[in-house]
């Protein structure tokens, strides 16, 4: 399959790429979030091909991405006050709302499942993608299952060129992490994955605790032990670790840091962070990404404090390395 490189600044590449989508074909999309792989969330035959191309099992539900809000009676039922109350907050945005599926929403997306994950995305290019084909997409991060989510569109053409039918380049992704998803289903609202909208924002919005389990046995996109991955080993140390690491460490070892003290213990080919957790969370896809395409044989990286406002970091580097030591 060739797969074609499309322009989301381009009226008449928007334009193909919603007639492919329409066509039941998968044309990778950039959200403010990470790169997506969309299909028509209306044709499970497409769908299906997500899962073909991705490597992803069968049974791990996806999200589906709408044009509006005014689309939710559409995917799901005995959607609750608490939903509108967030779609209205957060929407567009990088929040998806876990509700109960409509019956007509085929299980292929769901996974088997009687939930579904919505969420209307930010990013101007997919949402003049969205309204131009009129439809909603199914779209997990562009990547084959368990590596690095894609944050360019060059990273997803490299991964998945002649799997797909296109890759419709929107610029860099703004966000840089997985969207938030949040559980609406049960009595206690609950944050399943952490992501770029806080819980805390979460429960200022509803007036009302909101939970965050560190572990859970609900199935939402990203709950498995081992994902985000480089394809290099991925070590993970604490700030007090990293200085002896930095020190001791042999060639063929590329660090990535955040703390300031350590920039002078830098080599050639190692990265300084944001020690700001937006700014952080942006670049870090990009940065895996960078040095698994570099000489280093592994990575070693400085973990960020365990505080609330980098949990959401943190669940993706846990998933995606490998602790050396105690966190510290």
């Amino acid at each position: 399959m060739n797969t074609l490189k499309l322009q989301g600044d381009l009226a008449t590449d928007v334009d193909t790429a919603a007639r492919l989508l329409q066509q039941g074909e998968l044309v990778a999309v950039p959200t403010e979030t990470v790169y997506g792989l969309a299909a028509n969330a209306a044709d499970p035959e497409a769908v299906n091909g997500i899962f073909v191309a991705k490597g992803r099992p069968a049974d791990h539900p996806l999200i589906v991405h709408l044009p509006s809000v005014d689309q939710l009676p559409q995917w799901a039922i005995d959607i609750p006050e608490t939903a509108r109350q967030l779609a209205q907050a957060f929407w567009p945005g990088p929040l998806t709302l876990l509700l109960h599926k409509h019956p007509d929403v085929s299980p292929v997306i769901t996974g088997g499942l009687d939930t579904i994950g919505l969420r209307v995305p930010a990013h101007p290019v997919l949402l003049d993608l969205l309204h131009t084909a009129g439809i909603g997409v199914a779209a997990p991060s562009a990547n084959p299952y368990k590596k690095l989510s894609p944050t360019t569109a060059i990273q997803v053409f490299e991964t998945l060129q002649g799997k797909i039918a296109a890759v419709l380049d929107g610029g860099p992704c703004e966000v840089g992490i997985e969207s938030t998803i949040v559980d609406l289903t049960g009595v206690q609202v609950q944050v399943l994955r952490p992501g770029p909208i806080s819980a805390r924002q979460i429960a200022d919005v509803l007036q009302q605790t909101v939970a965050t389990p560190e572990q859970h046995q609900v199935v939402v996109p990203g709950n498995v032990e081992e994902h985000y991955q480089p394809g290099k080993p991925l070590q993970l140390f604490s700030s007090v670790h990293m200085e002896q690491a930095l020190q001791l460490r042999p060639d063929g070892i590329a660090c990535v840091v955040h703390s300031p003290e350590y920039s002078d213990s830098l080599r050639p080919g190692d990265i300084m962070l944001s020690a700001d957790p937006e700014g952080y969370a942006q670049a870090l896809y990009q940065t895996l990404y960078q040095l698994d395409q570099g000489p280093a044989e592994e990575i070693w990286l400085e973990l960020p404090p365990m505080t609330d406002a980098w949990q959401a970091v943190n669940d993706r580097l846990l998933r995606a390395g490998k602790v050396v030591g105690d966190r510290g």
